[in-house]
């Protein structure tokens, strides 16, 4: 719960902030969710970790590139992020382990 239900709740609640807050925020959370989905990945070997932290990732540099005026995405594009970000990361969490197994398989010797 910590280690997820914090970050997913402080971007939701993220949405009652001032927009300059959010250019510090979502980069950050979205940093810790994707290096904790790596060393999940690293650790249990979780295949869907291989996708969504480095979607995460991602999702950090774009939101930071929003937030500095960098790329434009029009109106209301935090909430364009948000919605690329929910889809994305449930299609990741759930896609990659409906088609290949939930665990990466080992390489052989």
């Amino acid at each position: 719960m910590l280690l997820w239900g914090v970050p997913i709740a402080a971007l939701s609640l993220g949405s009652l902030l001032p927009v300059h807050d959010l250019v510090v925020l979502w980069p950050v959370v979205l940093t810790f969710m994707g290096v904790a989905c790596l060393l999940n990945a690293r650790a249990c070997g979780r295949l869907h970790c291989y996708f969504t932290g480095p979607f995460f990732l991602l999702m950090a540099g774009v939101a930071l590139l929003y937030g500095l005026g960098l790329i434009p995405l029009g109106p209301g594009g935090w909430n364009k992020l948000g919605l690329i970000l929910l889809v994305g990361g449930v299609g990741l969490c759930c896609g990659p382990e409906m088609l290949f197994g939930r665990y990466r398989k080992p390489r052989p010797q």
